[in-house]
């Protein structure tokens, strides 16, 4: 029997991991055309402080086919993920929210795209039920990345999906301690299927993610798959140069042949200065974040440090 693997990334979701689990289990015992493959959940703990874990330990106890990965502490919203992935052995993975926000309903439409021949088969938010500003907010963060990417991106990608073997022994050869999983689908996915679903409001307790979370979410694919911001940073600086050198020009003119306008330049000399320390704090900032992006790359620190696992094959 083929074996597929159910990777549920969890953090403080003690209302949810129990509803999931059980949502997850019902589908594969009761859909026709799940029956005839072996499964486990995999859960992967990024260090819960609500009493998650406890209830991961009463899971595992009661059911083998649950398995749990604990880490000691909280190492972002894309290392642990990945790092479950990579320790998946299965025929095909399937990556899912804890919070009910990706369909479970979906899982039996993207089991036959991958016996269809599709080595990945990605959720794609067509429609969410989430605040319409963060939405479009989304979407153009999407386009601009798409635009100025050196790579194809995909819009409204999460990570939702499934993922043949082959595919994820293609991130297990990469050794990126930054792993960003919708720019490295994008870059490396092969064979590749879209499934369009309507993202659900999370049925239980409380986001976790906020602006802070988002923004580093923002930069890290824009630091790793665009250079648009360093081209810009270049081409506005020689366009500076040249508009200030016509200012000097201009006011060495001003003074010589029309000396009772010389003191009004002070004005426009005082908002170039501010303008251009603007531009340069900016991109002083932005250049910063591709250094931090190297650093942390430069460092190789581990995706996560385990503290144990729960009914795990040795």
């Amino acid at each position: 029997m083929k074996k597929i693997t159910v990777l549920i990334p969890c953090y403080n979701e003690v209302e949810n991991v129990g509803p999931i689990s059980r949502a997850v289990i019902d589908i594969f015992e009761n859909d026709e055309t799940l029956k005839k493959y072996d499964f486990d959940i995999q859960f992967i703990d990024n260090c819960s402080k609500d009493g998650t874990r406890g209830k991961l330990e009463e899971l595992c106890a009661a059911e083998k086919r649950i398995k749990a990965i604990f880490n000691v502490k909280n190492f972002g919203q894309f290392n642990s993920p990945f790092y479950g992935m990579l320790e998946a052995r299965c025929d095909a993975l399937i990556l899912l929210c804890c919070d009910f926000q990706d369909p479970v309903e979906l899982i039996p439409t993207f089991v036959k795209e991958w016996e269809n021949g599709h080595k990945i088969v990605c959720g794609i938010k067509n429609k969410s039920k989430e605040s319409p500003l963060l939405y479009n907010l989304r979407s153009i963060y999407y386009k601009l990345v798409k635009k100025f990417s050196t790579v194809e991106q995909i819009e409204h990608f999460t990570g939702f999906g499934l993922y043949d073997n082959e595919f994820l022994d293609v991130l297990r050869s990469l050794k990126d301690p930054t792993p960003f999983l919708r720019g490295i689908v994008a870059e490396y996915g092969y064979n590749r299927k879209e499934v369009p679903y309507c993202q659900e409001n999370r049925r239980a307790g409380k986001t976790h993610n906020n602006w802070v979370s988002l923004f580093d979410a923002a930069m890290l694919s824009v630091t790793t798959y665009t250079r648009v911001a360093v081209r810009i940073a270049v081409c506005l600086g020689f366009v500076l140069i040249l508009l200030n050198m016509l200012l000097a020009l201009a006011y060495v003119i001003t003074g010589i042949f029309v000396p009772y306008l010389f003191t009004l330049w002070v004005i426009p000399i005082l908002i170039s200065i501010f303008l251009v320390g603007s531009v340069l704090l900016f991109f002083i900032g932005f250049v910063g974040e591709y250094v931090e992006a190297v650093n942390r790359r430069v460092l190789g620190r581990p995706l996560v440090v385990e503290e144990k696992r729960l009914n795990w094959e040795k």
